[in-house]
């Protein structure tokens, strides 16, 4: 006896490339060899003149290409339906774990029927709304977003940046809270940090990154900004990112520089503000990450120096230049996230397998409790002040919406405080751990989510995601899109790739520089298992990622493009030979290299994408998604794999380029962009995989 669900699977197949729209062949793209010479060897660049975004071919070029996609894209079948569902899942109330100042507690808010989040303020935790600042004023098209950037420590001052589009640029105004008056103090278009005031609210420290010259600055309330002083940041450059902060008491300025992004190396600084002393080096010259908060005169960091899955060390600062680390909590087998100071505790935040546990300890390092959480997921978003014991934190799960919980540091109670209304039945999906040998032999773990009774007959439509750098962990979050995937009875799954931090600094730095090819061999890997598993096959095998991820699924694509059917590659990093050339990227040489090193280069080459595109090569459809806006990963990266691989191409699928001018990498997408952006991407991935969406 045999099943009918592979013929039924075929047939579905074949019904869905016949109902596919006509496929128009992509705009000409004119080639312009540039030919150069790095360290003996010869590389010729046919795109070279479409990195210049501003040019006029440039822009003829790309809005070309914007009518192809959306010829293409707009003629699939069923898109409609698929709109519906997810307005259902977008177009909800949704709430940020909110700030506590004195009594006022600050939060982003998006109603059901706005388009982007707005600033609100309670005069207690359970009281009314009061609307702060509403974003829909600042544009027509509704493509601004507002964030919080930083609240007295009375609740009376609110900073906040405005965003356009997804720029990670922002304007910082300062609201009076009682009156919602603006003062004039003002910071115009620029890449800050956060405000730090004082508790006497005459003044704040912010921070510039992002150019030649980073700098730390104090801001004397009701001055010109054009007068500010430079406290700290001379002889620094592109790579380094300097952060600060005020502590609670007033009395110190915490300044971490964080030397590139990798989050491996950081440097803290501490300057007296009583003394007005200049700042003063804490950990200069050692190479390994350090994460702090001072409170009561001593300074709290997590760190993974000697502790690849991090410790929590302390150091009063009365000592001086002679203060001594003190170990509070040592490193154990579970990967230590994240250390806040809430009401004179410490709450730790722990990944054991990519899945979270809270802790409470004392000051001096005594455990006092764990904190019951509401099932296996993940805790996010943890909002904390070293004053109170009153704590929140979002928790979520990949079948889990977020909800926002409270925590009692001093008793570890936790209440739920606020829950996503998202319609969907919990109990009807699986989720799931499993475990795969990468080409090395190294386990790694992967998050599949999926209904409940599905049957692992080699034919399921499987979307794969993955990250794999930065220390940042990929972690089994609840989202709009895996839930989409699965209830068309599909599979949903997230690879936890090295180069990421879910296990610690080692399995960090076995997936950057030298060793990037082994995130890539663990991305493969986990595609050849869910083949070999027969959770699916190439044919109906789907990938996608963003940035780094971006990165992943272009290498995938070029290396093995016989594993999947469909890729969607977003806002990546693609010519790794040119990449730290342009915009913010030399933040990134610490994870990647640089080709300027002659040793790097032949690493970087031996996999960067875009070099790798070989003329005749049967491809996956591909689409890759970018926009003017993004002033993080230069969008010259898709604009040239873009017409590098519809040049080369051997077969019939399509080649994509998704390019939105009000787009950018810093999120602050509308909710109609985001259910726009949403729709594209899966109707396009789940025509290629022959999946109806009628």
């Amino acid at each position: 006896m045999f099943s009918m669900r592979p013929i039924a699977g075929l047939l579905a197949y074949s019904l869905s490339l016949m109902l596919a729209p006509p496929q128009p062949n992509p705009p000409k793209t004119d080639k312009a060899p540039v030919r150069e010479s790095l360290h003996g060897v010869t590389l010729t660049d046919e795109y070279r003149w479409l990195e210049d975004q501003q040019s006029p071919s440039t822009r003829k070029w790309i809005e070309a290409q914007h009518g192809h996609t959306r010829k293409v894209l707009d003629g699939i079948a069923g898109r409609n339906a698929l709109r519906t569902r997810l307005e259902e899942l977008i177009r909800i109330e949704r709430v940020s774990p909110p700030a506590a100042r004195q009594g006022r507690y600050f939060l982003l808010k998006r109603g059901a029927r706005e388009e982007q989040f707005a600033i609100f303020m309670r005069q207690g935790l359970h009281s009314a709304d009061q609307l702060l600042v509403d974003p829909k004023s600042l544009s027509k098209d509704h493509t601004s977003s507002v964030t919080i950037d930083g609240i007295s420590k009375d609740g009376s001052l609110l900073a906040y940046g405005i965003q356009q589009g997804g720029k990670d640029e922002r304007t910082v105004k300062v609201l009076q809270v009682s009156t919602r008056e603006h003062l004039r103090d003002e910071l115009s278009e620029g890449k800050w940090s956060d405000i730090s005031f004082t508790p006497d609210k005459k003044r704040f420290f912010y921070s510039t990154y992002g150019g030649k010259d980073p700098r730390v600055k104090e801001h004397i309330l009701g001055t010109p900004v054009s007068t500010d002083r430079e406290i700290f940041g001379r002889g620094y450059g592109e790579s380094h990112i300097p952060v600060c902060e005020v502590s609670h008491d007033g009395r110190f300025l915490l300044i971490t520089v964080y030397v590139g992004s990798s989050g491996d190396v950081t440097e803290l600084w501490v300057k007296d503000l009583e003394r007005d002393t200049p700042p003063t080096p804490i950990n200069k010259g050692v190479q390994a990450a350090f994460l702090g908060e001072i409170y009561q005169g001593r300074l709290y960091v997590s760190t993974n120096w000697k502790a690849p899955n991090w410790r929590v060390l302390t150091m009063n600062l009365a000592e001086g230049p002679e203060a001594k680390w003190t170990e509070v909590v040592g490193e154990s087998s579970a990967v230590l996230d994240s250390v806040r100071v809430a009401g004179g505790r410490l709450v730790l935040h722990y990944l054991e397998n990519v899945q979270s546990r809270l802790s409470v300890y004392s000051l001096d390092g005594r455990r006092e409790r764990d904190v019951a959480l509401p099932a296996a997921g993940v805790v996010k978003g943890m909002v904390t002040d070293p004053t109170s014991s009153e704590s929140f934190f979002l928790f979520m799960s990949m079948h889990i919406p977020q909800q926002i919980y409270r925590l009692d540091a001093a008793t570890g109670a936790t209440s739920l405080w606020y829950r996503l209304n998202v319609p969907i039945e919990t109990g009807d999906f699986v989720v799931k751990q499993v475990w795969y040998r990468s080409k090395d032999g190294t386990r790694v773990p992967m998050f599949l989510l999926h209904r409940k009774g599905l049957v692992q007959d080699g034919n399921n439509p499987v979307l794969v995601t993955g990250y794999g750098g930065f220390n940042v962990s990929l972690t089994p979050d609840f989202s709009a899109t895996a839930v989409a995937w699965a209830e068309r009875g599909g599979v949903y799954a997230i690879a936890n790739l090295r180069g990421g931090g879910e296990f610690g600094e080692a399995w960090h730095k076995a997936g950057m520089l030298a060793n990037k090819q082994n995130v890539f061999d663990d991305f493969h890997a986990a595609l050849e298992f869910l083949i070999a598993e027969k959770y699916t096959r190439p044919g109906r095998l789907a990938v996608h990622g963003t940035s780094n991820g971006g990165l992943l699924v272009g290498a995938l694509l070029t290396q093995r493009p016989e594993l999947v059917q469909a890729v969607y590659c977003g806002f990546p990093l693609l010519d790794m030979v040119r990449y730290h050339q342009f915009l913010v990227a030399k933040f990134w040489v610490p994870e990647y290299g640089s080709s300027d090193d002659a040793q790097q280069f032949s690493y970087l080459l031996k996999y960067s994408p875009y070099h790798h595109v070989k003329a005749g090569t049967n491809y996956p459809a591909v689409m890759i998604k970018s926009g003017d806006f993004d002033t993080r990963v230069d969008p010259l990266h898709a604009r040239k794999m873009a017409a590098r691989l519809q040049a080369a191409s051997g077969g019939n699928r399509p080649i994509l380029l998704h390019y939105d001018v009000k787009a950018g990498h810093a999120g602050g997408l509308s909710a109609t962009q985001s259910i726009d952006t949403t729709v594209d991407m899966l109707s396009f991935l789940f025509w290629q995989l022959g999946v109806s969406l009628r």
